[in-house]
């Protein structure tokens, strides 16, 4: 830790307020939506219809945005779009707080998934061009983001003991704090000037097959890394009995994270090529649902049977640790400055789509005629693994990868 807090304080203030921002955007998030299809269901009185549809609303309102709110960030500037996006999600959840007809909370859906699909895309454009150490930064970054999600679901657990409109006020306050932080603090950026629309601008991100061909062999890590939710916590469920099973695999996730994600992008960033690295990283999540597809071999009995699933764990963790910081620092490379947002959406928006796609299979594929066959589950996220860090390699070998700058 002591290593984190002194890169951290190297950056230049902007990088470091968003680093801080982060925390902030995943604190939020993390206390209220766990607990809001309960809140719509139980309190509200909701059929689980009508539930899925707004929950459905909010995620494609920020998938299907992405690229929307990257190229907002390129022609408008990353600052204004990153305060838009959070003054939005404070509006969106202060609505979850105050509204209970549909409409409202349908409008509190929209409004907090577009409000992802501006500031996702935006800070990370601004962070690419605010400092030339991308990769530390972007290290920092997920450990930023991993401590946020890992206090926010249990800051929200005892706020719901209250009443679930006190978490929704509470992140629509911490969304509010971080609006006007950024409004105060947040240095403007010149915005590179555009000679094309944005049609042409869009045109042009989809015409260019090397950066394509990236975010489709990269997609996986975001595939595997939603297993987190769906295949590593029914595992944990069914291995112990326990529902609070799941709350160890995001404490073990984080402070893996935070004790090894900073070593691992020095250590690997010293070589231009990124190739090697992102393919060893998504082979190490390929090798960890390998194993615990392999777990039911051993015959284990609760909740010994947990012990796969926390070594898979950390193997996720591992992998999503030496590619993701170097995945975000290529992005940017792959273009210029006046279109990082662009494709840093573009990127959002097809490996959100595939995430979603290779979740739903992976979902029916762990209850195959009824009955839990979470074994085969995991053996496609191990292929999705391996096939996608077979894929990077390709493209290193081919020259398709751009190559790192290298400070010292």
């Amino acid at each position: 830790m002591s290593g984190t807090l002194t890169s951290f304080r190297t950056f230049p203030l902007a990088v470091r307020l968003l680093l801080i921002n982060q925390f902030g955007v995943n604190l939020g998030f993390y206390l209220l939506i766990p607990y809001l299809a309960t809140y719509l269901t139980d309190d509200i009185g909701l059929s689980l219809a009508v539930v899925g549809v707004i929950l459905g609303v909010r995620n494609l309102a920020q998938q299907g945005l992405f690229l929307l709110g990257g190229t907002a960030a390129d022609r408008l500037g990353a600052r204004g779009v990153i305060i838009a996006g959070c003054g939005l999600r404070t509006v969106g959840f202060g609505l979850f707080a105050l509204g209970e007809s549909v409409p409202v909370l349908l409008a509190a859906a929209v409004l907090s998934g577009l409000a992802g699909a501006l500031f996702n895309p935006a800070v990370r454009a601004y962070i690419a061009v605010a400092t030339d150490r991308r990769a530390e930064a972007f290290a920092l970054f997920n450990v930023f983001a991993q401590a946020g999600a890992l206090a926010g679901p249990a800051l929200g657990a005892v706020l719901v003991f209250v009443d679930f409109r006190v978490s929704a006020l509470v992140a629509a306050g911490i969304f509010a704090l971080l609006t006007l932080a950024q409004a105060a603090v947040l240095p403007g950026r010149a915005v590179p000037p555009q000679q094309r629309s944005v049609p042409a601008q869009w045109s042009a991100c989809l015409r260019d097959r090397r950066f394509l061909a990236f975010t489709l062999a990269l997609s996986g890590m975001f595939a595997l890394q939603n297993q987190l939710y769906l295949v590593l916590a029914v595992a944990a469920q069914r291995a112990t009995g326990w529902a609070s099973a799941v709350a160890a695999l995001f404490a073990v996730s984080t402070a893996v994270t935070l004790a090894g994600q900073v070593p691992i992008t020095r250590r690997l960033g010293a070589r231009p090529e990124r190739g090697p690295a992102l393919a060893l990283g998504m082979a190490v999540m390929g090798a960890g649902f390998a194993l615990l597809g392999a777990a039911p071999l051993l015959g284990l009995s609760p909740p010994l049977a947990l012990i796969p699933v926390l070594v898979t764990t950390v193997f996720l963790a591992v992998g999503i640790m030496i590619a993701q910081p170097f995945v975000y620092e290529l992005i940017p490379a792959f273009t210029t400055e006046s279109d990082t947002g662009t494709y840093f959406g573009m990127f959002y928006l097809v490996s959100g789509v595939v995430a979603a796609v290779s979740t739903a299979a992976v979902g029916a594929l762990g209850e195959l005629g009824g009955r839990p066959t979470g074994w085969i589950a995991a053996l496609v996220c191990a292929g999705i693994g391996f096939g996608c860090a077979a894929a990077v390699l390709l493209l290193h070998r081919f020259g398709a990868l751009p190559r790192a700058e290298v400070t010292a």
